[in-house]
């Protein structure tokens, strides 16, 4: 079965952003050419807030992802960069990406906040604001 793996990442301030953005492209393009990726998606939601989710072959690819470079190096200073962060894997059927209201209900329900040095008040309480589809930007990569 198919291994659905999705973050919430907010970034703390808009002096961060110039890195983060070359960091996420990093990772993102790292993910698309992934051995066991399946398909990737980034949703820009507001108030420096972004969502991913991806579909993995199996467990062991994914965590072969994300333990070599960049996404290795840019987990590290995600702490630094983000005032609220999350994660959230789940195992289905199908390989095809969920829609973004149910990767919110995922994370809220079965999810878990990450480590950040300068954490949020809804990052303490993991209070997870539905994405503002209305406004968000969805990006697929692959």
């Amino acid at each position: 079965m198919p291994l659905i793996a999705a973050t919430r990442l907010r970034v703390r301030s808009a002096w961060y952003m110039p890195a983060f953005f070359l960091a996420a492209f990093r990772s993102a393009q790292q993910a698309k050419a992934a051995h066991g990726n399946l398909s990737v998606a980034v949703l820009n939601d507001e108030h420096r807030t972004y969502w991913t989710c991806s579909a993995w072959s199996d467990i062991g690819a994914m965590r072969s992802y994300m333990s070599v470079n960049p996404h290795g190096s840019i987990m590290r200073k995600l702490a630094h960069w983000c005032d609220e962060a999350s994660v959230v894997h789940w195992e289905q059927a199908s390989q095809e990406l969920p829609q973004w209201p149910i990767v919110h209900e995922r994370m809220q329900r079965e999810g878990r906040a990450s480590r950040v040095n300068h954490p949020s008040e809804p990052h303490l309480a993991f209070r997870l604001p539905a994405p503002n589809l209305s406004r968000a930007k969805p990006v697929r990569i692959k």
